[in-house]
């Protein structure tokens, strides 16, 4: 069956203390609790620092990987505990995390034994790795958004939306990530308010600057488009 999965490896995670990584981690494992709950995504933790989800409602697969990098972009320093001030964090800061996007068969997924395999975890953990910038002197990141399958016309669909949705979070601040990631998750704007403690015309205005309009369309047209694939 055709199906969506997604990787994900932290950016720069080593410019974060121990008891950092532990904090990021437990934030990120409820994190996936509740993607499980809300969207029947199915998701782990490998090493603290690398994730895997399942996502079988196919059409929410760009919802869900831009719930989790809004997510991790929207925690302060403060919680996370720079490494003595490792230079490394700013990358971390801008980008939070890689997110690979695989679409393609999935031959077992048995969550119960912790198997998951077939094409689309493959594709999409290939991509991955091939941006990894771990011990690398150099970091260069232009991208951290990423879909693959064994379509072309798709994958070049989707390219270009990636890219400018990556922009778009790239400039982000904590704040307004931490409005996209409730948006995503359908909360609307008089709760969002209560939850952070802030007015309502603050959350429009976060809204608006973090290009909520045009990442809904994005989100909408991912669906339509991966719903009519499946289909055939």
């Amino acid at each position: 069956m055709l199906i969506t999965v997604i990787t994900g490896d932290i950016v720069a995670s080593t410019s974060l203390t121990s008891r950092g990584r532990a904090y990021l981690e437990d934030r990120l494992t409820t994190l996936l609790d509740e993607l499980m709950s809300k969207y029947k995504v199915y998701g782990r933790m490998i090493k603290g620092d690398y994730l895997e989800c399942v996502v079988p409602e196919t059409e929410n697969a760009l919802r869900t990987a831009l719930i989790i990098k809004a997510f991790i972009k929207s925690l302060s320093s403060d919680e996370l505990l720079i490494k003595n001030h490792d230079p490394r964090f700013k990358f971390f800061r801008i980008h939070s995390i890689r997110l690979a996007i695989g679409f393609g068969d999935l031959s077992r997924f048995e969550p119960d034994k912790g198997i998951i395999d077939g094409e689309a975890i493959y594709l999409a953990g290939r991509r991955i790795n091939e941006e990894i910038t771990y011990k690398k002197e150099r970091i260069v990141i232009k991208n951290t958004l990423f879909f693959v399958s064994g379509n072309e016309r798709l994958n070049g669909e989707f390219e270009p939306m990636l890219a400018l949705i990556d922009v778009l979070m790239s400039k982000a601040t904590a704040k307004q990530c931490e409005v996209l990631y409730m948006k995503l998750m359908n909360y609307n704007e008089e709760t969002i308010a209560m939850k952070m403690k802030i007015a309502q015309p603050v959350v429009n205005q976060h809204s608006t600057s973090i290009g909520w309009n045009a990442i809904e369309k994005a989100v909408i047209r991912f669906g339509e488009v991966i719903k009519e694939v499946q289909a055939g």
